[in-house]
């Protein structure tokens, strides 16, 4: 790029003879004649050099740079935050699900059958990112919205329905985990175009809505289950999930398209070595987080730690905590690099978990439940921005996020139902009535635990031995 005080060789060649003529006084009598003659070609024909156009200035990024606010922005961040809203937060609600449907008031299964219809859910979310992704990239922010919202509000209206565990598994866990996975992606692909500096805190502030999905909808299904059963209890929240959908719908506009159309599959990401442990180190913590998000409030019904009603009110609890670690650990990320942040919320996580193999009152739940809700919302919240920050092209933002949490989402059928079967112990132990609660923890515990660990590699990778350095 050309400055104010650039020489004459970076000049174009049209300016350069203009700068020439007005130093032709300062030259001696002949000599700029005998120079111009000499390089001047036979017959005055135009040189190589004066048939070459000036080479044209570099070109910025597609859009311009973010303008990391304004209404416009702010707008995308309140449209993903409806997003987030009905997706994880909708998951985040499986735990009282998981209560209901443990009571054989709907169906009657192991506690590992009912697992699998969350774990679906949640794989969904993830493994339809790595469609939604690259489509996201072609420019299809209108088609992903509608499809995901209309799955979702659908499966809502289907599973009020349903008086079996396939039909459950198929409308709840297949038909709006597939919703989820369209909306998912763009909830956070699109907020890297619109920030740079606050990107962290962005993410942040629209992850809280699964937080505030994860209060509202438990409590709105469990108040309204006395009251009007399983059925319109069930539409109530699909009604609610399409009134909050419209507003995304309403607001969000993608600002960057991508100048060519990419492949569903980033091939480059399979040689980017810290991205692949990433994203293997996330797997094996996504086992532990849902060993907690599905278990927490059967725990505490099934041991007789909390009333009934209680036990349904952990998962808002759970979910209240996370509002703020899915904010303030995303703020912190923008000051000090998010895996710095990540790699002791893992260790924290992890420790938590195994101490509820000790808890065994009510105090003792609610906080367990409320730490955890807090720590857990980094998992939620910040692999994206790590995601972000490991992908040296940014155009492949959206492909990157939805194929690593493609890739990541794979062990949350490693956790919900394995803890489910660990809990129940085989046939005898169902039959006796006997949980195993120490081996769920256990097993949920040491998973988190291994993951701080590989981050802590994956930081030193990054950044080095030193501790005063930004990763």
């Amino acid at each position: 790029m050309a400055t104010p005080m650039q020489d004459t060789h970076d000049l174009p060649r049209d300016e350069m003879v203009d700068h020439e003529s007005e130093k032709g006084s300062d030259r001696q009598p002949g000599s700029a004649t005998s120079n111009d003659e000499e390089k001047a070609s036979p017959h005055g024909a135009p040189t190589e050099a004066d048939a070459k156009p000036a080479a044209a200035p570099p070109q910025g990024p597609p859009g311009g740079p973010p303008p990391d606010g304004g209404l416009a922005a702010w707008l995308q961040v309140l449209g993903s935050w409806m997003l987030f809203f009905n997706t994880w937060g909708i998951l985040n609600t499986f735990g009282v699900f998981q209560t209901y449907y443990e009571s054989g008031e709907l169906f009657i299964t192991t506690s590992s059958n009912i697992s699998w219809i969350g774990s679906v859910q949640a794989l969904m979310v993830l493994f339809v990112g790595a469609l939604s992704g690259p489509i996201y990239d072609r420019g299809h922010l209108r088609i992903l919205l509608v499809c995901g919202s209309f799955l979702i509000v659908f499966g809502f209206m289907m599973l009020s329905l349903c008086h079996a565990f396939w039909q459950c598994l198929l409308a709840q866990g297949f038909c709006i985990g597939i919703g989820g996975g369209l909306l998912f992606v763009p909830a956070v692909a699109i907020l890297p175009t619109y920030f740079r500096a606050k990107v962290g805190l962005a993410i942040g502030l629209a992850a809280s809505g699964s937080s505030m999905g994860g209060i509202i909808y438990p409590i709105m299904f469990y108040r309204l289950l006395d009251e009007i059963h399983f059925g319109w209890s069930v539409r109530i929240l699909g009604f609610t999930a399409l009134a909050t959908l419209i507003i995304p719908l309403i607001v969000m506009k993608q600002r960057v398209q991508p100048a060519k159309a990419r492949s569903i599959v980033d091939t480059s990401a399979f040689t980017d070595g810290p991205f692949i442990f990433f994203v293997f180190a996330t797997f094996v913590g996504f086992i532990g987080l849902y060993v907690g998000i599905f278990y927490y409030s059967f725990f505490g019904s099934a041991t007789g730690l909390t009333s009934p009603s209680m036990a349904f009110y952990l998962v808002p609890i759970l979910n209240a905590g996370s509002v703020f670690g899915r904010t303030l650990p995303n703020w912190l990320s923008d000051k000090i690099g998010p895996l710095n942040v990540i790699t002791p919320g893992a260790f924290v996580v992890g420790i938590i978990l195994l101490s509820n193999i000790a808890v065994h009152n009510l105090a003792g739940i609610v906080i367990s439940v409320l730490f955890f809700g807090f720590f857990s919302g980094i998992f939620i919240a910040l692999p994206t921005v790590v995601f972000v920050a490991l992908t040296a092209d940014k155009s492949k933002v959206g492909s990157r996020i939805g194929m690593g949490f493609a890739m990541a989402g794979c062990g949350v059928l490693c956790g919900g139902p394995a803890a489910g079967a660990l809990l129940q112990g085989g046939k005898e132990s169902l039959e006796s009535g006997g949980l195993h609660w120490t081996a769920v923890w256990t097993y949920g515990g040491v998973c988190v635990l291994g993951t701080g660990v590989m981050f802590t590699v994956l930081r030193v990778w990054r950044g080095g031995w030193r501790v005063m350095v930004k990763v």
